[in-house]
């Protein structure tokens, strides 16, 4: 699995579709997921914590979930299936632990709003994703092939304040 946070959200400039963009912590792959309006709303809602007089159903989720003591593990992003992501919540009370299905959408609203985790099953990555920038990923490769080509022996002799022969 591969950690994921919220990068924004777009439009499709042909459908006018939103669409949620998860990006990797290292910035290298980048899933975009076509949601609804209302999704789109509640998601921009608590990436900017707003507040709203009254809960909206992912706020109410959340009280829910406070109280009783429930706490959101985590979001997975488990599945894709005829252009149809799948997502679980992954949810404890005390020792006990379950995964709630969920549209992604919702589960990424959720997570938001609690400070959970995102994440998102390889398969998924290799089967969706986007690159996000293949020059930063060529340089890095670049610097280690150069890193790696220069290393002698000697080098791992000194290394930590150990010498060979002490």
């Amino acid at each position: 699995m591969i950690e994921m946070r919220v990068a924004g959200i777009a439009v499709d400039t042909v459908t006018r579709s939103p669409i949620v963009l998860l990006k990797d912590v290292l910035d290298r792959r980048a899933l975009p997921i076509y949601i609804g309006q209302d999704q789109a709303k509640a998601i921009i809602s608590a990436l900017e914590r707003q507040t709203p007089p009254r809960p909206l159903t992912h706020d109410l989720m959340v009280n829910f979930l406070e109280e009783w003591n429930i706490t959101l593990d985590r979001v997975i992003i488990h599945s894709l299936q005829d252009n149809t992501f799948y997502a679980s919540l992954c949810v404890s009370q005390g020792e006990t632990k379950k995964e709630i299905d969920a549209r992604p959408s919702d589960a990424i609203s959720i997570a938001l709003r609690t400070g959970s985790p995102i994440w998102v099953m390889e398969e998924v990555i290799a089967d969706a994703s986007i690159p996000v920038d293949q020059d930063k990923d060529e340089e890095e490769r670049r610097a280690f092939r150069e890193f790696v080509s220069n290393i002698r022996p000697e080098d791992f002799l000194h290394r930590g304040g150990y010498s060979r022969g002490t």
